[in-house]
Order: C-alpha cells, then structure tokens, then sequence
C-alpha cells in the first residue's frame, strides 16, 4: 500500500517549458498556486540544467517537464511506499524505429524494458536523503530512516519554496506542507524533468501546552454579570486544523464564572472569563481553579494550567465607628500633651480607598477645639492648652471619619474635667548619669550600685507628707539619702546586660497624705558594650572532601555570632596558625576552601583551628575546631612490592604446594583498596590464593621436562572503575638427584670389541660414554669396574672422569680369549647417589673367525663377583653429614649450585648432539666404527643386540 492506504490521484503532466501549475487533487481537497515571482526565479536554474545535460535543440524536441502530487502522513516509518514514478508518468518503452513523442500505449511497462534501461535520480544531492529514498530503476519513492515531522519541517508562515534545488520544503498557508522534490528520467533520449511535491499531512501528535503554568486575571468586585475578560497566554499547540485548540474549560467554575471561546479571522482561538455572579472582595479576594486546553485529535490531547483570579478592591465601603459616644475623665492638673483618648474607625476596603482622615465638626466650639488637640491621622486626642479655672467642666466634642468618596462617621466624645483644690507634690529630679531628653544613657557594665539621679520630693504648700516609691520592673532601686528628709537617690541593684534588655522605663511616684498621685517617668537606655566574644555554632566542625578534588573547592561556610550590636557584633574570620598554607578562609563571608588537589594516598586527616574575631575594642575571639577527613577514591593501581619475582623451588615439588609469596598493596583505601590477585598466563599450571597472595602449582614440577616456567600475574583492586597491574614471576625450578646416569655406549651387553693382541700397554681399547638428565654434581658422572672376568680381565682399566677403558699390560698368549668387565656408572646426587651398570665385552684375538662361538660366550651369565669399590675420581666431594639442617639453607644451596651449573648442562648438550652425529655416521658404516680415543687404534666392533642396562 503507498502512503498507509492515504488515496493517490493520478499524476497531472504538464508538457512544456513554462513553469508548472498546481492542479486539483483528489486527496488535497483544494488548490494550491505557487507565487509566479518563485517560478521565475527558479527557470534559469532549469536551462542551466539542460545546458548540462546536452544539446538544447535535442532537449527542446524529446523532453517533457511532469508534475506529480503525492500526499502521506506524517510520522510513517521508514519503507513505506509513497509513490511510483515510472506507473504514474505512464512510461512505456518506444518503438526502436524511430522515435514518435506523439503516440503513448495505454499500457506501463518498467525500466527494465527500455534499451537502454530508464534511470531515475534527484537533480542535486540537497536533503533528499533525509526523508526520502528513490529507486533509481523502478521509480518508487519510499519514506527514508528519518521520520517526517511536519510540526519541525513546516513552521507557520514560512512560505512558499524555491525549486532549486532536489527536494526543499514548502508552507504556502498555515494548513499545508509540501516537501518538494526534481527527479531526472534519463538517458537523454527518454530525458524527463519532474517536479514532485509531496503534502504532508498532519496527525494529533502534540497535546496544547500553555506558553505559562501560573496565568492570573484581576477582576474588578463590581463588575457586573457577563462581563467577558481575555486570558492572556492562550493554550499553543503545533498541530494545525482539527487537531490544534479546539475548546477550553475550567475545572471549577465557583459557581461564579464561565468560559467562552473565540475565534478571530486567523482560526486563532482565545478564551474569554465570564462573570456569571455578583463578586465582593470583602467577602472572597481570590479564585483558584485549573484552565484545561482540548483539542480536536481522535482520542483529544488536553494542557493545563493554574488560573488564579484576583478581585480587585473598588471603594464600596466608608469608615464606620463602633461606638456612638466616648466618655472622658480629665484632672484640672493635668499636664500640657498628656493622651486623654483615641477614637478609631475601621473602612473594610485596601489601599487608598481605606484611608481615614479625622476631624471636628463645625458644631464643636472653638473654645474646645483650642483646648484638646485631635490628630488628623491617628484619632489621638491630647491636652493641648494648661487648664484654668474659668474652663467649662464638660466639653461635647463631635468628631467626624472621613474616607474618600463617603458620607463622614460621627462619634461624639464627651470630657469631663474634674478640679483640683490642692496642689500635688514636686517630683525635682537632679541626674548624675548622661541624660539627653529625658533619657538616661548607661553602659551595660557599670557596677552594682551606680548611681543614677537624685530626686527631691516635697509638698508645695507644706502642710502634708509626701512618701514616694519605684514603679516599674529593672535593676534599679530608690532609697532615702541619709541625713537628708525628702531626698532619694535612685541607683542600680544588679549587673545589667544589655543582651537581654536595652530599655527600661520606670517611674518614681509620689503622694501625699490626701491621697493625690504624681509620677515622673524616667526612660533608661543602656549602652552596649564589647562584652561577648564571637560563638560558633559548632566547636568541633567535622568536614569531609573526596581527593582530587579540583582547586579552590569549597569546603563549608563558618557561621559564628556575637550578642554584642553594631562594630562590636560584626565577626571576622581568620585560619589558626596551625592551618596548612593552602586552606584559605574569607574573613568577611567564612567560606573555606582549599586551594591545592589532596590527595588521601599522602594525609588523610587535617586538624586545624579557625578564629572569629569581632571588632570591639579591645577585639575578643572564639576558636573553633576543624576536622577534614579526605574520602579515598580509586586513583591508586595496586602495586607489587617488587618489579618482578624469582622462586627457585625443588622439582618434584608436591602439587598446591606454597611456591611463594606474591606481596602487592593499594594505596587507596576501603574497597578501592581490595586486591584480587590472578595468574594471566598457565594458569593450568599454578593458580594464587587471592586473600595471602600464595602461589602454588597444581602438579608436581619436573626439572627436566622443563627447568623453568615465567608467569604474568595481575592484580585487580576492588574500585568503581577498577584498576590493575601485573607483575613478572619466574620460577625456576632446582635440581633433584631423580635420574639414574644413562649409558649411551655401548648400547647393549651384548655387543663386543676385538682387541689385537698387539696392542701396546697404555693404548686406549673403548670407553663407556653415559649422560645425566640432572644437572650439577647431580650430574656428574664417575665411572668404575665393578666386576671382572676373562683370561686375564685386570689387564684393563678404566679412567672414572671419562669412561676411557685402556689396555694396563702387555698382552700374553693366555689372555686370548673373551674379557668381560661390569661398569658402574654413578653420579654424585646428594643425599642418595643414583647408578647404570653395563657390561663391556673384550675379545682378545687375531681375528673373528667364529662369531658363534663368541655369542654362545655372551649368552651365559657371566660368574663376576661384584666388587663394592667406590671409582675415585678428582671431584672432591662436598656432600657433609649433617644431622638437623632446615629446608631454607638446603633450598638456598640447590639455587647456587643450580645456576652454576647452567653452564656445564649447556657444554654437556652440545657434545651429545655431537656425539649422536658420529653414531649416526657409524651406523651407516655398519660393522667399522671409529671411537674417538687419546690414542689412535683400529677397532672392530659387532652390534648383535641391544645392550640391556640395569639399575643396581
């Protein structure tokens, strides 16, 4: 199916070299025209094309310019067949004898009955590749990997596209998207010039979404019902046409308002708040509900947001009093600005419509209004004039509330004035402390018993007592100063702090024996001073960083206060002098930091203190402790004590025994510290317990099939992510006396020599040649007769270093005949010594002249008696009985002795290659064998079988 199932209209062809029009569609549903001004800006790029392409006269004759209009969904994934180039334009192959552009079968063929075959292909690379794929023989379009999104290709308003270039992306009006397309039909003489234009449909694949999550609209409170408000920061949704805002609604109406939508000419859709109710702000100020967007997509994708609706405040309410009438009592003697009252009205509105003014109304007399002053702002009422004797007793004064826009409030205070016929006692005060305008001024340290003022107390007229006493809470106290009557000295009880209380007001109170009162108010305001030191929160701050850190990290913020005010509370902060240079401390904001990358691997803990200064003087300070503690992270690979390891161990080492230690450490710490260690390679060899870093083997070792073994060994620590390193073992493994010489000549015991009666004493007549698979004085080898018998067998000796056998005595006319000598071959091994025996047969005689008569000799057991005679030979021996010896200096001795003789083996192999090269040489010659001997003679030597060799 092409375009999921999307209908597609037969392609419109338009033949000819203006610019092609937009024809109707079946499945677009109206027309589109693209902008003349674009066209023609476009057709120079057309005959630079065909210029390209070949001659013009040729084109001008065979070519056809096509349009084709598809359409598709947007969103389709990638293969989904848009089209057929080749079925739409009705291509068919022509007639090979001539070319007829006139005549077209009503039948389509495919490229690949064309000769040559058709060939589809965009004009220029552009973006084709992006979003669609063309088949450059079949003609079919498909949708390409990356998915078509029409909300990201097609901005509203971008407006009509150019054909340029292979494909660009076209926005004619606000509902429609069209991805353009040039595709060239070659070879030049079926040439097309086709323009396609694929309309991208839309799909609901964007839920609205408002431009703001808090939207607020102010309403005034009387506004009246149906009054329509525009929600400002409507709902956006990408989608265009159905699928873009359909409808908005509240998710609580209050039962106050309701919402209604517009549309303006644009299609654009704006909400509109509808007052359904009469609003009071005095009653509620605020609506809260959500504001949900819809959309018109099948199933509809909603967005939300909080509408918050304001009542603003209108003047709807005037001043208002709670009472009616006041009543005031006023003293004849009451002092000038003394407070007699205060009338208060209250205006439920805000702001500048709940301001209240008071006044007198003009029914109040002069004569009162001169006496009692009555602020404007506030309602106080205060004496305002000293009261005389001709005053009224009783004052009606009518006060008016104003607000603005209202009708006044009235109260109506009456005051009485009560006279008084005597006069009331003096209060004379006389300060020693600083007093400035009635207040006295003392520091927070003065002592105990400072004083502060004398007062004087008497009665004007003289014919009465007067007693006085302290009114008021402080540390202060009033006593009578002695000798004098009537004089009190007022003076502090107990330490002040001016932390706890700077101000305190008190009165002395004096009356007489009438009962009359009098008070003088006395206002004390105590000074600060400099006697609290700076407290941090906390002595002991306990900090905690990870190690390479980056520089100038910050570490915490110091926070200490001081109860004292001003320059004397102000704290700075300093480092102790115990603190590391690169620890840095602001002295006005207390921020630490460190300057410098730590590392745990060199210090893990600092101890250091810290100061808070004020600024009083003299300055005081606290000190404070700080504690950081760098956390470990995983920068350390584990590291082997060593750069690489030897072991010597014995062969034959009994398998999963300890071979040695392998000691490896990780600088970090915790887990990233843990070590794991493993064998890389032959670990079907050896393997190392992790946790004590022991390597063992898991078989007995054998020296001589291998003497040595090299190991990688790594070492994996526990971090996130971890680190490794590995290390070099070599083990080498040392000697054991566990081989047996082996006899290399002769080869059997039954084979024979003939030795001529001619022979000179002292020539050499053979040798016994044997090696050892040990190394060391395990393999050094001595050689000895051990039994003889023959005419005269004692005529032969052997030397013990070199095997050689040679002829001691002339030889007589009795000793012919077969000699029979048993050789011992020993090495030196410690502690056993391990031995071969074979026999050497020597037959004495002119000639072999009956050879059955000599093997009829060999295959009787020879009656030897064996002689227990140790060969000596000049190797002093170094082997010492010793009773108790540990295993470390035995093992140390096997190591030297071992390397010594890495050499001697080397010399030994080389000489038996030797060796077996002369035997092989031998052998070819059959029965003439040639040994190399100190002296020069000619032996005859028959092999009949393989000489037998035993271990005694």
């Amino acid at each position: 199916m092409r375009g999921q199932g999307n209908a597609r209209s037969s392609p419109v062809l338009a033949v000819s070299w203006r610019p092609a029009t937009w024809h109707p569609r079946l499945d677009m549903g109206h027309l589109h025209r693209p902008r003349s001004s674009t066209s023609h800006r476009n057709l120079p790029h057309v005959f630079l094309f065909f210029l390209f392409v070949g001659p013009f006269n040729c084109l001008a004759s065979y070519s056809r310019a096509t349009e084709l209009l598809y359409s598709l969904n947007e969103g389709l994934p990638a293969g989904v067949l848009i089209g057929s180039l080749a079925e739409d334009l009705r291509l068919v192959p022509r007639a090979t004898g001539r070319r007829n552009q006139q005549s077209l079968p009503e039948h389509t063929g495919s490229s690949a009955e064309w000769n040559p075959p058709l060939s589809f292909s965009l004009a220029s690379g552009g973006l084709s590749g992006q979003y669609v794929t063309l088949d450059n023989r079949s003609g079919e379009l498909h949708t390409s990997a990356l998915e078509i999104d029409r909300e990201a290709l097609c901005l509203e308003g971008g407006g009509g596209a150019a054909w340029g270039g292979s494909i660009s992306i076209s926005s004619p009006s606000s509902d429609s998207c069209l991805l353009l397309l040039d595709v060239l039909v070659l070879p030049q003489e079926y040439f097309r010039f086709v323009k396609v234009k694929i309309a991208i449909r839309d799909i609901n694949d964007n839920a609205p979404q408002f431009p703001v999550s808090q939207i607020s609209v102010w309403v005034p409170e009387n506004a009246p019902v149906n009054t329509r408000l525009a929600i400002e920061h409507p709902a956006v949704d990408p989608d265009v046409g159905t699928n873009g805002v359909q409808t908005y609604r509240l998710l609580d109406y209050h039962g106050m308002f309701t919402l209604d939508v517009e549309e303006n000419e644009n299609g654009e859709r704006t909400p509109y708040l509808i007052v359904m109710g009469a609003l009071d702000r005095e009653t509620q100020d605020q609506y809260v509900s959500i504001i949900i967007a819809e959309d018109g997509g099948s199933p509809p994708l909603l967005g939300s947001a909080t509408l918050t609706i304001g009542i603003s405040d209108i003047n709807d309410n005037c001043p208002l009093f709670i009472d009616s009438q006041i009543n005031i009592t006023v003293y004849g003697n009451a002092t000038v600005g003394t407070p007699i009252a205060a009338v208060q009205a209250m205006d439920r509105d805000l702001g500048t419509n709940a301001l209240i003014t008071y006044s007198y109304s003009q029914k109040v007399p002069q004569a009162s209004k001169d006496l009692f002053h009555l602020d404007e702002a506030t309602g106080v009422i205060k004496l305002f004039s000293k009261i005389g004797g001709n005053v009224l007793q009783t004052h009606k004064l009518t006060i008016l509330a104003n607000g603005p826009g209202c009708i006044p409030a009235v109260i109506t205070a009456l005051v009485s004035i009560i006279k008084v016929i005597f006069r009331p006692p003096e209060i004379v005060p006389r300060y020693i402390a600083n007093e400035i305008d009635g207040i006295v001024y003392l520091k927070e340290l003065e002592p105990v018993n400072t004083p502060i003022a004398f007062f004087t107390i008497r009665d004007p007229e003289g014919k009465y007592k007067v007693n006085c006493y302290l009114d008021g809470e402080g540390p202060f106290r009033l006593s009578p100063y002695k000798p004098y009557n009537n004089e009190y000295l007022l003076e502090t009880s107990k330490p002040m702090d001016y932390e706890i209380q700077q101000f305190y007001e008190i009165a002395v109170v004096a009356w007489n024996s009438e009962g009359f009162h009098v008070k003088r108010i006395i206002k004390v305001q105590l000074l600060d001073d400099n006697d609290n030191a700076p407290v941090f929160l906390q002595p002991l701050i306990e900090l905690t960083i990870e190690e390479n850190n980056a520089p100038n990290a910050f570490l915490t913020k110091l926070y200490a206060t001081d109860a004292d005010s001003g320059e004397r509370g102000q704290v700075s902060y300093f480092l102790g002098p115990d603190a590391p240079s690169y620890f840095s401390l602001d002295s006005v904001t207390g921020i630490l930091t460190v300057s410098t990358q730590l590392d745990r691997e060199e210090k893990e803990k600092y101890r250091y203190t810290v100061r808070a200064v004020d600024c009083g003087k003299p300055p005081r300070e606290s000190v404070a402790t700080v504690t950081l503690t760098v956390l470990d992270k995983n920068d350390n690979s584990p590291r082997f004590i060593n750069k690489d390891f030897s072991f010597f161990v014995p062969e034959n080492f009994p398998g999963y025994g300890e071979i040695g230690v392998i000691s490896v450490t990780d600088a970090d710490a915790g887990r990233n510290g843990w070590v794991a260690l493993s064998v890389v390679n032959q670990s079907d060899i050896f393997v190392i317990d992790t946790g004590k870093g022991m390597l063992r083997a898991k078989v007995s070792l054998d020296r001589e099939q291998q003497s040595s073994y090299t190991l990688w060994v790594e070492a994996v620590d526990g971090g996130e992510p971890a680190l490794s390193s590995t290390t070099k073992i070599t083990i080498l493994l040392l000697d054991i006396n566990d081989n047996p010489p082996l006899v290399l000549f002769p080869q059997s015991n039954m084979s024979y020599l003939l030795v001529l009666p001619s022979t000179l004493p002292g020539s050499p007549v053979t040798e016994v040649y044997a090696v050892d698979k040990d190394t060391g004085m395990n393999a050094v080898i001595a050689y000895s007769i051990i039994g003889r018998r023959g005419p005269r067998p004692e005529s032969f000796r052997i030397d013990p270093k070199t095997g050689n056998i040679t002829l001691e005595e002339a030889l007589l006319q009795t000793d012919y005949g077969l000699h029979r000598l048993l050789v011992k071959v020993s090495d030196h091994g410690y502690p056993e010594p391990l031995h071969s025996t074979v026999m050497v047969n020597l037959f004495v005689n002119d000639t072999v002249s009956n050879e059955s008569y000599i093997e009829s000799l060999l295959r009787k057991e020879p009656d030897i008696n064996i002689e227990e005679k140790e060969p000596q030979i000049s190797i002093e021996p170094t082997h010492r009985k010793v009773e108790s010896v540990s295993c470390m200096p035995t093992l140390v001795a096997l190591s030297v002795i071992s390397l010594s003789s890495i050499t001697l083996v080397t010399g030994m192999g080389i000489y038996i290659c030797l060796r077996k090269g002369k035997k092989h040489h031998r052998e070819d010659e059959n029965l003439e064998v040639q040994i190399p001997l100190k002296g020069k003679i000619d032996l005859h030597m028959r092999e009949r079988k393989p000489m037998d060799i035993s271990n005694i």
